[in-house]
């Protein structure tokens, strides 16, 4: 009898080990493809986000002198272009760029502040979901037992993304005094803007 009740016990501890195993298997495969769908969708917000700034540059008329359009030609371009060690430098020279023309050209037209806050905003968004799935997916490889048994196999460690994506302020174009009213207060319509 008590051989029949170790045997019980132990296949009871193998089930058990082989479902949480097979459970931890199954949540770290989500956990990359997680990341990967993340980086995918940050990948084509940092590439959205320099075409932005170099549509800009290119179609300012008159804005931009020749060689500020230059420089953020080549910075959008080396963006664009830059491989997997230079990409954090190359759109931290980017988010510059941004920040610096919107402090410089107040007179930049609104679809182009628009496209520029747009894309800089979209790119906030998408390192925040890529490094919240980095985060989650680290913190699960980092325990004990996942380490231990080398269940997330021979991936590499998903790396956080860190860039300087402040977005840039745009002062809005001046109210027209026609939307004020004759006592110099708010009018209503201002208002519900």
């Amino acid at each position: 009898m008590l051989n029949a009740g170790w045997l019980i016990a132990a296949v009871l501890v193998a089930v058990l080990l082989t479902s949480w195993i097979t459970f931890t298997l199954t949540r770290l495969d989500r956990l990359h493809a997680r990341v990967d769908a993340a980086q995918a969708a940050l990948d084509a917000q940092l590439v959205r986000r320099a075409a932005a700034l170099l549509h800009v540059a290119e179609s300012s008329d008159g804005t931009l002198q020749d060689d500020e359009r230059a420089r953020l030609e080549q910075v959008s371009e080396d963006a664009l272009n830059a491989s997997l060690d230079d990409r954090e430098t190359a759109e931290n020279a980017v988010g510059r760029a941004m920040v610096e023309l919107a402090g410089q050209h107040a007179g930049l037209s609104p679809a182009a502040v628009d496209e520029l806050h747009e894309a800089g905003t979209r790119v906030l968004i998408a390192r925040r979901f890529y490094n919240d799935a980095v985060r989650d997916t680290r913190t699960l490889r980092g325990r004990r037992m996942p380490r231990l048994l080398h269940l997330a196999g021979h991936r590499d460690m998903p790396q956080f993304f860190d860039i300087d994506d402040t977005l840039p302020v745009y002062d809005p174009p001046d109210v027209d005094d026609t939307d004020r009213a004759d006592d110099g207060s708010t009018s209503q319509e201002e208002i519900s803007r």
